[in-house]
């Protein structure tokens, strides 16, 4: 996966609550929760989730322990499973999710990060996939918070 431009910073407004939205809510959008959780400045909400929900993916749990954090308990939920009205800034990270993604007030920050989805690599590449978009992604949730960081 190559890098594509950095996102801007939201200097002006960081998050107080956001949503990562991806249609699986399995890979993507939960190494996302797992890096803001561990980025976002204390009191911000973070959730994560999908319109179709599957299971976490494992390579997913793989990848995030050896950056040593843990999202082995975290779940895949449906988007009406998560106070997602509460959010400030709804990041989609599929083409897939900022289609489907529900109608939002015009107060909320959508963002969209269209990256490809690891767990559809062939399997003999697949970790390094994963490997790749952790990276992506982290920079990419560092930039909402970039004083935080």
């Amino acid at each position: 996966m190559s890098q594509s431009p950095r996102p801007p910073a939201l200097i002006t407004a960081p998050p107080r609550g956001v949503l990562f939205l991806c249609v699986h809510n399995s890979a993507r959008s939960q190494i996302a929760e797992g890096f803001a959780r561990t980025m976002a400045p204390s009191g911000v909400k973070v959730w994560s989730a999908g319109t179709e929900p599957r299971t976490v993916h494992p390579l997913a749990v793989q990848v995030m322990r050896e950056v040593g954090i843990d999202i082995a308990g975290q779940t895949s939920k449906h988007l009406d499973q998560v106070p997602w009205h509460q959010a400030d800034t709804v990041v989609t990270l599929c083409g897939e999710a900022a289609e489907v993604c529900p109608t939002v007030a015009a107060s909320v920050r959508r963002v969209h990060w269209p990256l490809p989805d690891p767990s559809a690599a062939p399997e003999q590449g697949r970790l390094e996939q994963f490997r790749l978009a952790r990276d992506e992604i982290r920079w990419r949730v560092a930039s909402l918070w970039p004083s935080e960081n």
